[in-house]
């Protein structure tokens, strides 16, 4: 198993930028596919990111491509987004998660972190 911790989250206007970090512990963390996540109020969890094991493949949702950078370290067991141009439509809690496959589905995701939030204002 693999526990995960997500932090960076916070308040940040329109154009902005915000770093989310996700730290692993327990299993080895380079045995896994990593993913960030993220839900709005109301509305069900999306896909933002995902990262190969060795970081040689990343995919990202349209929503954020050119935007967002999904990247890990895996000497450290941490994962990363670095959030740029943020928009208020960004607005919502971001999940990391791993997988031992590589999906875009949340529900293919074995382990969870609790969340951070972000917010940005207009």
């Amino acid at each position: 198993q693999v526990q995960l911790v997500e932090s960076g989250g916070g308040l940040v206007q329109a154009g902005g930028s915000l770093r989310l970090s996700c730290a692993a512990s327990g299993d080895t963390f380079s045995s896994y596919n990593m993913g960030w996540f993220r839900q709005a109020p109301g509305k069900e969890r999306e896909f933002v990111a995902r990262i190969s094991r060795r970081a040689g493949f990343t995919f990202y949702d349209d929503s954020v491509k050119g935007r967002f950078t999904i990247s890990r370290d895996n000497t450290k067991n941490t994962l990363y987004l670095q959030m740029n141009s943020l928009k208020p439509e960004d607005t919502a809690v971001y999940y990391c998660a791993a997988s031992t496959g590589a999906y875009s589905s949340a529900a293919r995701y074995d382990y969870w972190g609790q969340g951070t939030q972000v917010t940005v204002s207009s």
